[in-house]
């Protein structure tokens, strides 16, 4: 395992400490959120205090199936990226990182299709990965025509990274769909929902994400399953077989309780023969990419050229 940026290291192990103690204001999310704690997680920006920015650039539709998706398509496109956002498939939306994937889509020339797929409690498993599989089969169809490109990649954020590895195996065992997404961008994802070593041990620190949040998560988008029957690879794509995935970037910070699902998967994807790229960060905690941080500029651009490269 190599780790990147110790430069930064001061700089994000400062910002980790600020965010924690500011935390301890804040109601906590616990193993089962109340009404009022979801409502006011799903009205703000995914770690953050206030509504996210929504810029004229993104275009609401809504493909087959009646899932709904935000699209960012600059002048000049060269490929198409399905992006899945995250917030513990409870919380988040496709209008939630409008800056963000706009700034992708004109550095990579990229049509930026985010899904705004059903939540839980209200729609858990299976809701959510049938809108992505639906939204990623429309692609696959219809990018041609739609964005005159057939190069395709998919990707996102924590649950958002889960909801990509588990799309591209519906895509293959399902339809027999393989090659059709030529990489996948995973950003501190869970991919064992019965909990790896470091998401048990993690405890209960207030940083963006912690052992009983995860748990919470967990109950909330898979109620009445036990431990065995969430290591279905169905749910936790991390005991799937890998064979056929695209290359992929997995990325994932040291101080983040999901850092051993990504050393995990990594290990497995490269198993399964396609290439794989880690990138493991000095000090981060989980969603650091959220925050105005020298290691997310650094992660912006390397997100960035790992898809255009792709």
């Amino acid at each position: 395992m190599t780790i990147t940026d110790e430069d930064c290291l001061p700089e994000t192990l400062a910002f980790n400490e600020q965010f924690e103690a500011a935390a301890a204001s804040r109601p906590a999310r616990g193993p089962a959120p109340s009404a009022a704690t979801l409502a006011l997680l799903r009205r703000n920006r995914l770690g953050g205090d206030r509504p996210p920015v929504r810029l004229p650039h993104g275009r609401d539709r809504v493909v087959e199936g009646g899932v709904k998706v935000r699209v960012f398509a600059p002048d000049h496109v060269d490929g198409v990226y399905l992006h899945i956002h995250g917030g513990g498939w409870a919380f988040g939306s496709a209008d939630g990182q409008d800056e963000r994937l706009w700034r992708l889509a004109g550095q990579a020339r990229l049509a930026v299709v985010s899904v705004d797929y059903r939540l839980a409690p209200e729609h858990p498993f299976p809701a959510g990965p049938d809108d992505c599989e639906t939204a990623a089969r429309w692609l696959v169809k219809h990018a041609g025509d739609e964005f005159g490109t057939d190069r395709l990649m998919i990707g996102g954020e924590s649950a958002g990274a889960h909801l990509s590895v588990v799309t591209l195996l519906r895509l293959r065992d399902r339809y027999g769909i393989t090659g059709a997404f030529r990489a996948a961008h995973l950003l501190f994802g869970p991919y064992d929902l019965s909990m790896t070593p470091s998401q048990r041990s993690f405890g209960p620190r207030r940083l963006l994400s912690n052992t009983d949040t995860l748990r919470g998560g967990y109950e909330l988008f898979t109620p009445g399953m036990g431990a065995e029957e969430r290591r279905s690879p169905e749910v936790s794509p991390l005991f799937a077989d890998l064979a056929g995935l695209p290359p992929a970037r997995i990325v994932v910070g040291t101080e983040d309780p999901l850092l051993d699902d990504s050393l995990f998967l990594a290990a497995r994807w490269q198993a399964a023969g396609a290439p794989v790229r880690l990138g493991v960060v000095a000090g981060a905690m989980h969603g650091f990419t959220l925050f105005p941080l020298a290691i997310t500029e650094r992660e912006l651009r390397r997100e960035r050229d790992f898809l255009v490269s792709a």
